[in-house]
């Protein structure tokens, strides 16, 4: 049984999991909205909000532990100075997930994440 376990493997190696919600974070932050499967939001959902609280105080070691997690200059930069002082007297809830419709080729269900 897996009860409370902490997250969802998403059928990928660590590294790769790792690399695919690096990628999705940099897209977000880039787009401010975007579509992919469900199970990926519920995930990015709690990498991204990590980062943002992360970066709220906006001191430099913040920024230096954002930009370890991303390594993408543009989007830590975003991050630190356009997204984190929007949310700064909000606790938690930077990002919304709304159901969308299932993939075609194989009935995944998906789902568009977005900043608040």
């Amino acid at each position: 049984m897996r009860h409370k376990h902490g997250y969802r493997k998403l059928n990928r190696t660590s590294a790769h999991r790792a690399a695919l919600l690096k990628n999705l974070s940099i897209a977000l932050t880039k787009e401010g909205k975007i579509e992919t499967t469900l199970p990926k939001a519920k995930e990015l959902r709690s990498y991204y909000e990590k980062l943002i609280t992360k970066a709220a105080s906006g001191d430099f070691n913040a920024h230096r532990a954002i930009f370890a997690m991303l390594q993408h200059k543009e989007s830590t930069n975003t991050i630190v100075n356009e997204i984190a002082p929007k949310y700064a007297d909000r606790n938690g809830g930077y990002t919304r997930i709304i159901k969308t419709r299932m993939r075609k080729g194989d009935s995944a269900p998906m789902a568009i994440i977005e900043l608040v």
